[in-house]
C-alpha cells in the first residue's frame, strides 16, 4: 500500500498488514458509518473483502450500525446486511451487552468505532461491556484505534460511583483524553481480564487536533455533524438534563440551544462576568423542527469556539447554567426520569457524574472553588491515564 498522508487509523493497518489470527479465527465486528477510511469506504466492506466467510456477525452502538436513529432512548433492532448478509446485532436497546447466542462460535471481536472524547457519549460504555461479555466467553478484543476529536485535554469531576449509569460506567472526567484503544488499556489496568489487542495508529500527533490528522469527519451520531460539535459538546451535552433545548431539530446541535424564556441579549451581558476564554457566545433565535419546544421561538446563545486550546466547554456550559438558573430561576426546571434506561435518578446528576453538583451551580457556587473539590481526582486520573496512552 502506498504512503498515505496524515494519520493512518487502526483500521488502515490492520488492512495492510493483517495479523496472523486474521486468517484463520472467526470474528465478529462492532462498528458504525464514521469507521471508514480515507475513501469513505466502510470497515464492514473492508474487512469482509478481507476476511471472507470468517467475518461471521457485526454489532452496533447507540444510533444504530448505519447511524440512523436520531435521538437518546431510541432503539435499534438486530437485522441483516443488505451487502454481507451478515446479521447485525444491536447493543442499544433491552440488549445492552452482547448475549452468549451473539458471541456463540466467535473467536475474535474487532471493535472500530469513531468516539468524541467525551464521557457521557455511549460508544465506550458499549465498548466496556462488549469486553466484559468477551472476557467472561474467552474472546479475543481486538481495538482498532482512532483519533480523539479532542486530543488530549483533560477537564471535570470524575465520575462518582452512585452515577454510574450508560452515559457513565466507568470513572472518567468529563474530557477524558484518551481514544477508544487507551479507554480499553485503562479498563485492563484497571483489572477487566480480558485478552486485548490495540491496532495502534500511525502518525497520530494528539496535540495536532483533528485537523491535523487528514482524515474525513463523518457524523458519529446524528447530532454530531461537525467537529465543531465535538468541541462543545462536553459541556453542551448538560442541557439534556434540563428542559432547555440542547439544539436538537436544529442545523447545529448543541453549538445552537436555548428556550422561549431566555432572552438573548440579556444573558450575553450576564456571561461577560464570567470572562471565559477561547469562546464567543452570540445571541441567537431558533426554532427547533423537532425534540425540545419544536415550533417554537426560542432565545440563546452560539457557542462559537474560537480558541481549541483555550476553550473549557465543561467550565463554560456550567458558567451557562449558573446564568440562565440565574436569571430565570421561576422558568429554569431540570429534566425528570427516564433518561438513558435509568428511571429513579435525575438525568442531570448522571451526565455530570456527581450528586448535587448542579443544585450548587445553581444556588451560585464560585465555578473556582466547585473546580478545586475535584482537582486532586482529576490529577490522579491524568497520572494513571498517562501509564495507559499509546502516543
Amino acid at each position: 500500500m502506498a504512503p498515505m498522508p496524515g494519520t493512518i487509523t487502526g483500521l488502515e493497518v490492520l488492512l495492510a498488514d493483517p495479523p496472523a489470527w486474521a486468517g484463520k479465527a472467526k470474528i465478529g465486528l462492532l462498528s458504525h458509518p464514521p469507521a471508514v477510511d480515507r475513501r469513505f469506504i466502510p470497515s464492514a466492506e473492508l474487512l469482509g473483502r478481507l476476511l471472507g466467510p470468517r467475518l461471521r456477525a457485526l454489532f452496533g452502538p447507540q444510533h444504530g450500525f448505519w447511524g440512523d436513529k436520531q435521538d437518546n432512548m431510541i432503539e435499534s433492532a438486530d437485522a441483516d446486511h443488505p451487502l454481507t448478509g451478515l446479521r447485525v446485532y444491536s447493543l442499544y436497546g433491552a440488549v445492552r451487552r452482547p448475549t452468549p447466542e451473539m458471541l456463540e462460535g466467535l473467536e475474535v471481536i474487532l471493535v472500530d468505532l469513531q468516539d468524541v472524547g467525551t464521557r457521557v457519549y455511549t460508544f465506550i460504555q458499549t465498548l466496556k461491556l462488549v469486553m466484559e461479555a468477551c472476557a467472561r466467553a474467552g474472546i479475543k478484543v481486538v481495538v482498532l484505534d482512532r483519533p480523539n476529536p479532542l486530543g488530549r485535554a483533560v477537564e471535570g469531576n470524575l465520575l462518582e460511583p452512585d452515577c454510574r449509569s450508560f452515559v457513565g460506567l466507568f470513572e472518567l472526567p468529563m474530557r477524558h483524553g484518551l481514544t477508544v484503544g487507551e479507554a480499553a488499556r485503562l479498563l485492563i489496568h484497571r483489572g477487566l481480564d480480558c485478552d486485548l489487542e490495540v491496532v495502534p495508529m500511525r502518525g497520530y500527533d494528539p496535540l495536532a487536533g483533528w485537523e491535523g490528522t487528514g482524515l474525513p469527519w463523518v457524523m458519529p451520531s446524528p447530532n454530531m455533524p461537525a467537529l465543531e460539535t465535538a468541541k462543545v459538546y462536553p459541556g453542551q451535552v448538560l442541557w439534556e438534563g434540563t428542559k432547555l433545548s440542547e439544539g436538537r431539530g436544529t442545523t447545529r446541535p448543541f453549538e445552537i440551544w436555548g428556550a422561549p424564556f431566555i432572552r438573548p441579549h440579556r444573558l450575553a451581558a450576564r456571561m461577560a462576568d464570567y470572562d471565559l476564554p477561547g469562546v464567543v457566545l452570540r445571541p441567537i433565535f431558533f426554532e427547533p423542527t423537532f425534540h425540545k419546544h419544536a415550533g417554537e421561538t426560542c432565545g440563546g446563545l452560539f457557542v462559537h469556539v474560537t480558541d481549541r486550546q483555550a476553550f473549557r466547554p465543561y467550565r463554560t456550559s456550567l458558567a451557562l447554567l449558573q446564568a440562565v438558573a440565574g436569571l430565570w430561576p421561576e422558568e429554569f426546571a431540570f429534566r425528570e426520569p427516564p433518561y438513558e434506561y435509568e428511571t429513579l435518578r435525575r438525568p442531570m446528576d448522571l451526565i455530570l457524574g456527581r450528586r448535587n453538583l448542579a443544585d450548587q451551580v445553581i444556588q451560585g457556587r464560585d465555578l473556582d472553588e466547585l473546580e478545586s473539590g475535584w482537582a486532586v481526582g482529576l490529577e490522579r486520573f491524568k497520572e494513571e491515564a498517562g501509564q495507559c496512552r499509546i502516543y
